[in-house]
């Protein structure tokens, strides 16, 4: 008898399974939506601070960078063959299309080199185009 009582229960536990096994499964009917978080930098303590160093300027060293002047830029000189024009920017090397980092006596300036002609160059330095003359003093 309790064979039959235990043998009855797996036979209805085993229906059941069975019935949901053989049932569709139904498609999600809402697609998750992905949350974008944004911040916004502050450029002043008014406007925000450091949850974790409260006192720290961090967040507006950006903001309060001093801007290197362009005319600090000078050509030292052109290299290359006539296809594959370099040109050397305070020590620094570039070719059409490179930037990078250059040393300054005010600070670091990123230079975009946009073109390079015989005798000028043309870069972008703080969000400015400028064209660089080189001059044989």
């Amino acid at each position: 008898m309790i064979i039959s009582w235990k043998l009855g229960l797996l036979i209805a536990l085993a229906a059941a399974n069975a019935t949901v096994l053989a049932q569709p499964a139904k498609p999600p009917t809402d697609k998750p939506v992905a949350v974008h978080s944004t911040f916004v930098m502050p450029s002043n303590p008014q406007e925000g601070r450091d949850p974790f160093y409260p006192e720290s300027i961090r967040p507006y060293a950006n903001a309060m960078a001093h801007v290197v002047p362009v005319t600090t830029l000078t050509i030292r000189g052109f290299s290359g063959t006539p296809e594959n024009r370099m040109v050397i920017i305070n020590n620094h090397t570039f070719g059409a299309g490179d930037e990078g980092d250059v040393l300054t006596p005010g600070g670091r300036v990123h230079v975009h080199c946009l073109e390079i002609n015989a005798d000028n160059v043309v870069i972008e330095a703080n969000n400015q185009r400028r064209t660089l003359s080189f001059s044989t003093q």
